[in-house]
This record gives C-alpha cells, sequence and structure tokens, in this order.
C-alpha cells in the first residue's frame, strides 16, 4: 500500500491473491445476495449492489459526492415457486447518478413467468437488454439465479435428510452435474457423491455419453 492509500475493509495481509504492486484503492462494488423461504411456500431471493469511490467529486446531477458515497446503490427482489417461475420481480433503485436511471426500475416486470435456470443470461438480455434496462440492475440479477439455487436446493436437500426420505427424482441427476469442474460428469467428486451419474467416458465437453447406449459407472 502506498501513502497515498486510502483505507480499505481489505488489507494485503487479508487477501489470498499474490501480492499486488504498491497502488491506490479508487473505487468499491459490492453486490450481496440473501435467500429467503416465504410462509406461503413461494421464496424470496433479493440482491443488492452498490458503487462507490474514496475520492470525492463532482456529479453533474448530484452536486459535490463525499467519498463513500453511493453513486450506485440498487435492490432486486425475484419471488419464485418450486419450479424456480418467477412469480414477482421488483427493483429499487435509491442512488443513481442520474435521476432517469430509476426509470429502469419496470422493466423487471417482463421477468415475470420466466424461469431461473439455463439460459438466464439470455432471458435478461431479451426482456430488459440495451436500452430497455439498466447495465447494473441486469449484472445484479445475472447472480439471483445462483443465489437462488444455493437457497432453494440445498434446503430441499436438508429437509429430506432431516425427514430419512429418498430424492423423490432420483432417477434425474441434480441440475448442478455438468455445470463446473468439479461436478463434471466424470469427476473423482461426481464418481464418489453421485455414483448412479458418474460417466467416466465423459467428452472432453462434458458432455456425458448418451445413458441409452452406457450404463452408469458403478463405484467399486
Amino acid at each position: 500500500m502506498t501513502e497515498n492509500s486510502a483505507p480499505s475493509a481489505v488489507t494485503v495481509a487479508d487477501m489470498p491473491l499474490p501480492s499486488p504492486q504498491p497502488r491506490r484503492h479508487l473505487h468499491t462494488r459490492r453486490t450481496e445476495f440473501q435467500g429467503f423461504l416465504r410462509e406461503d411456500g413461494l421464496w424470496d431471493i433479493e440482491g443488492h449492489l452498490s458503487d462507490t469511490k474514496t475520492y470525492g467529486f463532482l456529479s453533474s446531477e448530484r452536486g459535490d459526492l463525499p467519498p463513500g458515497e453511493p453513486i450506485h446503490g440498487m435492490w432486486v427482489r425475484l419471488t419464485v415457486d418450486e419450479d424456480m417461475r418467477i412469480v414477482q420481480a421488483v427493483a429499487r433503485m435509491d442512488h443513481t447518478p442520474y435521476g432517469h436511471c430509476v426509470s429502469a426500475e419496470p422493466s423487471l416486470n417482463g421477468l415475470v413467468g420466466e424461469t431461473l435456470g439455463p439460459g438466464w443470461r439470455k432471458t435478461i438480455a431479451r426482456v430488459m437488454g440495451g436500452e430497455a434496462g439498466c447495465t447494473h440492475l441486469r449484472e445484479l440479477l445475472f447472480a439471483t439465479a445462483t443465489a437462488a439455487y444455493q437457497t432453494i436446493w440445498p434446503w430441499r436437500e436438508h429437509e429430506r435428510l432431516q425427514r430419512g426420505q429418498e430424492r423423490a427424482d432420483a432417477d434425474r441427476p441434480p441440475p448442478h452435474l455438468g455445470q463446473c469442474i468439479t461436478w463434471a460428469w466424470n469427476s473423482p467428486v461426481t464418481q464418489r457423491r453421485e455414483p448412479g451419474f458418474y460417466r467416466a467416458d465423459a467428452s472432453p465437453d462434458g458432455t456425458p455419453p448418451d445413458p441409452r447406449a452406457q450404463t452408469p459407472t458403478a463405484v467399486k
């Protein structure tokens, strides 16, 4: 850290990355997601995004902004059902560089009826891409699908195990299979945790062989 570096919540000592060159902290973007199970059985997935600077500057619409004053501050809430289908979508933009930015809030209404899952980014682009929405709202929404999955799937599994029940859709692979290196069809983790879906001869691009022509490799 150099002498003119502004204080930061994360110090070099805390950072697991290689030690950086001398530098000055200028900008911080923070995003946070929370997932909730509602009493009516639906799920609320909420996200918050903020952008701040370590220095003060003059905004053309908001005047003098002191260090730490949010340039962007916005919230989204997607309410989904058990099938990850969106039944309500709302946004609130409490800090924006321009007053007109809040006109993007209603664009989320077009997400109602869509499903969080494969193709989610394309859905966002189709419904509220370009001039129809807001760059930062879109970026915040990108990660809501993952946050929803992390909320819903583990809780369902937790409840199932608590009841001592078998997985209801045991013949279907879990949705995370084939979505990352750890849960590749031919990874040792899949072989250990989901042996019924393990495929030793999955193609290099992660595509599993045709299950009609292949018997799953069992763990010995």
